[in-house]
């Protein structure tokens, strides 16, 4: 339990700040926010957003870091939200945003991305 809540609470988190940095885009494609809504309601529903992706991201450090009796040092866990991050955000572009395609060099990045999770939990 120790090793999957934290990356529960990563998971919840990016999905939350994927919508929250890249949603507006997606309303404004489908003309919930137009070119007239000002930058600052596209900001407060961004932070409105953001808030509950700080309600999980938060506790999933302090209770996936090794120094609070978690199972990650702070370096795992930056990797592991890097790639649930990247994960994330590839499916939300994916679904959404039809124009955008993936490509091999995108694969080749996520087997880095692989390859940097080896190497951080390598003893």
């Amino acid at each position: 339990m120790n090793y999957l809540y934290p990356i529960g609470l990563l998971i919840i988190s990016n999905i939350f700040m994927t919508f929250a940095w890249y949603g507006h885009l997606k309303l404004q494609q489908i003309n919930v926010f137009t070119d007239n809504t000002p930058l600052y309601v596209v900001i407060l529903a961004s932070w409105l957003l953001a808030l509950p992706e700080y309600a999980c991201q938060v506790p999933a450090n302090r209770f996936g870091f090794d120094g609070n009796g978690g199972a990650y040092t702070l370096l795992q866990l930056k990797v592991i939200q890097e790639v649930i991050s990247l994960t994330v955000f590839t499916i939300f572009v994916s679904m959404f945003f039809n124009g955008e395609a993936l490509h091999w060099n995108h694969a080749a990045a996520f087997l880095c991305l692989i390859m940097a999770v080896y190497f951080v939990f390598m003893k």
